[in-house]
């Protein structure tokens, strides 16, 4: 990547990887990419080759992002789920630091470093090692569309508990079909329930999922300005480590020399596809193309997934499921853009 990370401070209001950047991005949390379209004005391509990788970056970031769900789910197959994630966690991390370190960043200071903690708790520790973890017990596409839920625990912690905004006929609406679109996915799944195994794996998968709708909130009320990218870096790499330590000390942890191939091809593939290869191609497409366009992606992995994990491992996909998942994006995608709208009329 050639761009020097300060400048897309300046240039860029957003989330990655479901972190805001910023507190003055408070009305914006409920639409993933949305009302950044207010701060980023889009760079106009000098030529159509240009759009058309930009574009093809879009592409890359909607279907691979999808396929990491399938991936940790064949890891765990190999290797406990936390060490898996913390060992992901700590390489990618340890990439971007390098990059920045490269370009001459220095080191955070004490007041940073502590915020980069209890974020990378939520949004490392907690959020994808319960995550990969569920990827245990439950099927990869199920486990996709739960996470793609978050913001509408976003919409319910919000209003019911933070009591910082309120819903909207829109939003509303969003929040029955994403609920019922969840329910009609588990009505496929009525005899796996009965299942403790299945039924750890969805509570894991709840937990991650409200925790990412809390870390996001919590951070956006008090986060202090830096850099995203440097902090998701940070937060990745120490993220890594706690989850590499509590997966030694709880015993749920492999010598490496005992591992197989195959999990190191499903880390490979999380660090450098998953993570190293999609993330610089969301950035190059959110460099180039207006961040509404970009953000189609948060709809279209839960379907990737959901459709990877049936054709490559052979997981359940019925009409009940397709319809449950279609239900439950459409339900996001309501409880974005009506709290988006909320947002605008707050500020007219």
């Amino acid at each position: 990547m050639s761009f020097h990370v300060s400048q897309l401070k300046k240039q860029y209001g957003h989330y990655l990887y479901g972190l805001p950047a910023a507190p003055v991005m408070k009305n914006y949390i409920y639409d993933i990419y949305g009302r950044a379209k207010s701060i980023i004005e889009p760079v106009y391509l000098r030529n159509q080759s240009d759009r058309t990788k930009a574009v093809l970056a879009v592409v890359v970031v909607c279907f691979f992002w999808g396929t990491t769900w399938l991936a940790s789910k064949k890891g765990v197959q190999y290797m406990p789920a936390l060490q898996l994630a913390g060992i992901r966690q700590f390489l990618a991390g340890s990439f971007f630091l390098g990059y920045f370190f490269i370009k001459g960043f220095k080191l955070p200071t004490r007041d940073q470093f502590i915020q980069f903690g209890w974020m990378s708790l939520l949004m490392i520790v907690i959020n994808n090692g319960f995550s990969t973890w569920s990827m245990k017990y439950i099927p990869s596409g199920l486990g996709a569309v739960i996470g793609a839920a978050s913001p509408l625990w976003i919409a319910i912690l919000s209003t019911f508990v933070f009591k910082e905004t309120k819903l909207n006929a829109m939003t509303i609406i969003g929040l029955l079909l994403g609920i019922s679109g969840i329910l009609i996915i588990f009505s496929d799944y009525l005899q796996d329930l009965f299942n403790t195994n299945f039924s750890v794996g969805i509570v894991l998968n709840l937990i991650a999922s409200v925790t990412w709708a809390f870390g996001t909130i919590f951070t956006v009320k008090n986060a202090k300005h830096v850099n995203p990218y440097f902090s998701l870096g940070w937060q990745m790499f120490l993220g890594g480590i706690v989850l590499l330590l509590v997966a030694w000390f709880s015993g749920q942890y492999t010598p490496l020399h005992s591992t197989g191939a195959e999990v190191w091809y499903s880390i490979l593939y999380l660090v450098f596809v998953g993570s190293i290869i999609t993330y610089s191609a969301f950035v190059y497409a959110l460099k180039r193309l207006p961040a509404q366009q970009v953000s189609v992606y948060a709809y279209i992995n839960p379907i990737v997934a959901v459709i990877v994990g049936a054709l490559l491992n052979s997981e359940k996909l019925t009409i009940i499921i397709a319809a449950g998942t279609i239900v439950t994006i459409l339900g996001i995608y309501l409880v974005n853009t009506g709290f988006k709208r909320k947002a605008k009329m707050d500020n007219e």
